[in-house]
């Protein structure tokens, strides 16, 4: 199945091309045959590198001379500012101006979608079923926030007629989404730029609920409060399938058993009367719930459960999700994502499972000024499961500071918490720093949004030597 080209994104100009959802939406663009141009701070990067091998230009750096003058729209994501010169170029040329989640939505028109959302697991998640879906010869399309074993494969343009998508609700960009099958993961606050109150965030996945086609399915979390909030908010509405999943012995598909093997996890869940066991190759008990919500995304779309449950055995994860990166001088290395208290604390109680008697430490990098501001404490108070820590500075990604904000809210909510933690305002000496830290047996974290994950490497070769 091809689905069409739409004509105003046969020649789409990326502001920001190398970024996660930016990025997978240009290379589907580009399978289709259009003609994909771009920019982006890091034109030399892996991503940038794979989009040129899918037939994109991608310039490094942004002005107004990269977009060219035929170019029939320019994409741009949330974290694009007013002020950048190719969106001013762009207004002088009349060339339209399309959000990131516009030219996604175009391409699962005329497909089935499975639209991914929640405070956390988005990624995974859709990843779990990407993989999956593909292991079973139904060649899905799919949209990640993150490359699943290489640079570049965060998407993928399938002769299927399923599309999955990580639907982000941050700024509320998955409105524009009509799912067949829809799955909330959890809700909490976070995004506190776009969110003030928990009820704000009720209505925001209560109008993506609302989008999902008639006759469509909601897989919801039953043991998450944010997520059980919705289901209990939608339960009754014509032409609305409700699935939930959990632990609880009211769940639809009730998850009786998770096992920890190492650093995989085995599941056993029973789903329409029948018990399924599978392996799941992530640890912790955060990632058998993402594998259970896939399988009954994908059971909702007419896929025989034993089948979905052996294929998601094939997951091996994602870049960033608990990824080893590798090991020297008996110490391993392992890059995380995660930037929210429950995250963290979801991916140091998997570690900390897999670990046995392994001491961990982690390296820490803050993302967003408006997010530590609202939930310093809680971070401090998760990295108090580490035996050590390290905390960078403040990962601003596309916010301007705000006075008085800084890593020192977490530092000292860590330590009131009983936590060792070491404060490092230079990425660069933080190699050194672990390296005096390590000792054989032990487990380094790198976690965070930002560009922390560039220190695994460093840390790997000051081991080595």
């Amino acid at each position: 199945m091809k689905p069409g080209l739409p004509t105003a994104m046969e020649r789409p100009h990326f502001i920001g091309i190398g970024g996660a959802g930016m990025s997978g939406i240009a290379k589907i663009l580009a399978q289709r045959g259009a003609q994909v141009a771009g920019s982006d701070s890091r034109g030399d990067s892996e991503t940038a590198e794979a989009l040129r091998a899918n037939g994109a230009t991608v310039h490094s750096g942004h002005a107004a001379g990269n977009l060219a003058a035929d170019a029939t729209c320019v994409v741009v994501s949330s974290a694009i500012r007013a002020d950048n010169p190719e969106l001013a170029r762009a207004a002088e040329l009349g060339v339209p101006v399309v959000h990131r989640s516009d030219a996604l939505a175009a391409l699962m028109d005329g497909l089935r979608p499975i639209a991914v959302a929640g405070t956390h697991g988005k990624t995974t998640t859709t990843s779990m079923l990407a993989v999956s879906l593909s292991a079973l010869g139904l060649d899905p399309s799919y949209a990640i926030g993150g490359d699943l074993d290489a640079p570049g494969s965060n998407a993928h343009h399938g002769e299927g007629d399923i599309f999955v998508a990580e639907a982000d609700e941050s700024d509320r960009s998955f409105h524009k989404y009509t799912p067949q099958v829809a799955i909330i993961l959890n809700a909490e606050l976070d995004h506190h730029a776009n969110y003030a109150s928990m009820e704000e965030i009720y209505e925001s996945f209560e109008t993506f609920v609302g989008k999902v086609v008639p006759g469509g399915t909601l897989v919801v979390a039953h043991g998450q409060e944010g997520a059980a909030e919705i289901a209990r908010r939608v339960a009754g509405r014509e032409g609305l399938e409700v699935v939930t999943y959990g632990e609880e012995p009211e769940a639809d598909v009730r998850i009786t058993k998770i096992t920890p093997r190492g650093l995989t996890s085995e599941v056993t869940v029973v789903l329409g009367g029948r018990m399924l066991t599978f392996t799941v190759s992530v640890p912790g008990r955060h990632y058998a719930h993402n594998a259970v919500a896939a399988l009954a995304a994908g059971v909702a779309l007419g896929i025989p459960a034993h089948n979905l449950a052996s294929a998601l055995g094939k997951y091996t994860g994602v870049k960033r999700r608990l990824q080893l990166k590798g090991e020297a001088a008996g110490v391993q290395v392992i890059d995380s994502y995660a930037h929210h208290p429950t995250e963290m604390t979801a991916d140091l109680e998997a570690i900390r499972g897999a670990a046995g008697d392994s001491r961990i430490l982690v390296v820490f990098q803050p993302h967003l000024f408006s997010r530590t501001q609202e939930l310093g404490k809680e971070m401090g108070q998760a990295l108090a499961l580490a035996d050590a820590s390290v905390v960078l500075d403040i990962y601003p990604a596309r916010e301007d500071p705000i006075p008085g904000v800084t890593s020192e809210l977490i530092i000292a909510a860590a330590r009131a918490a009983g936590a060792d933690v070491t404060a490092e305002h230079s990425k660069e000496a933080v190699a050194e720093v672990i390296a005096g830290m390590a000792k054989p047996g032990d487990l380094v974290l790198t976690m965070g949004a930002g560009d922390v994950t560039d220190l695994g490497p460093q840390i790997l070769a000051r081991l080595s030597n």
